[in-house]
């Protein structure tokens, strides 16, 4: 049985931890190395460290928090925010991430996806799929959620694996920070269009909610509100998911 994956989320904002809902009304959480420690302790399988303002404001991920967090933390890193180029993804890799997402400029230039598996393989290319509910479906958003697109998070799935991403972190702007439980239309319709590994994000309020994320194709769960304001521990969640027959790594 292949173990599945529970995922802490640090969403950064000028190097502080920020939450909010629908990736608005942001308000800060703590330091982000303080909690990427904490995480590891209660049992994280990985970190996802991502600088969300980094893309909106044109600017490069914040390498200095990167650094910090890597040197307190064994767990495997995953890192993204302003990724424009191949020499950027480099600088995260040097910095101590073992994965990088990529997702406004991947769009913008799909060459990216492939010029950084190329380098590191795809394993550690993920492609970061921001969606959200329209009146023709599901739209991938850039730029933060700020910037609506004309592509299907289902046929972009599809395009950036052929490209060379290993893994998609597939995130719900409308379930975002509601702790209503992730969309499993959204899931099942990406994991039907790819054979990678599927991270859910955007909605979880509960263990059940993460049964069922990967009862609908996922292949690991990240959160961030559920764990930050001491809901639920990563612990507590791997014991609840074990219980209900999922491989999981104690």
């Amino acid at each position: 049985m292949v173990a599945i994956r529970v995922i802490p989320c640090l969403d950064m904002d000028k190097g502080i931890v920020v939450k909010g809902r629908g990736f608005q009304s942001l308000r800060p959480v703590g330091d982000p190395v303080e909690l990427a420690r904490r995480y590891e302790d209660e049992g994280a399988d990985e970190i996802a460290v991502l600088d969300i303002s980094a893309s909106p404001e044109g600017r490069e991920f914040s390498l200095e928090v990167l650094r910090r967090i890597a040197k307190e933390v064994s767990i495997p890193i995953l890192a993204g925010g302003g990724v424009r180029s191949l020499g950027d993804a480099e600088r995260l890799f040097r910095a101590g991430a073992d994965k990088v997402s990529v997702n406004t400029y991947a769009v913008k230039d799909q060459r990216l996806i492939r010029e950084i598996s190329l380098r590191y393989g795809s394993q550690s290319t993920v492609i970061a799929i921001d969606a959200k509910k329209t009146g023709n479906g599901y739209r991938v958003y850039i730029s933060g959620g700020r910037i609506e697109t004309d592509l299907d998070p289902f046929s972009w799935a599809s395009r950036a694996v052929d490209l060379g991403a290993g893994e998609i972190l597939l995130t719900s702007i409308d379930a975002d920070g509601s702790r209503s439980g992730y969309d499993t239309e959204l899931i099942k319709g990406v994991s039907r269009s790819v054979s990678v590994p599927i991270i859910a994000s955007g909605g979880a309020g509960s263990p059940e909610d993460m049964a069922i994320a990967l009862e609908a194709g996922a292949s690991a769960v990240l959160a961030a509100s559920m764990f930050h304001y001491g809901l639920y521990r990563i612990y507590d969640v791997k014991r609840y998911l074990a219980s209900r027959g999922f491989g999981v790594r104690i």
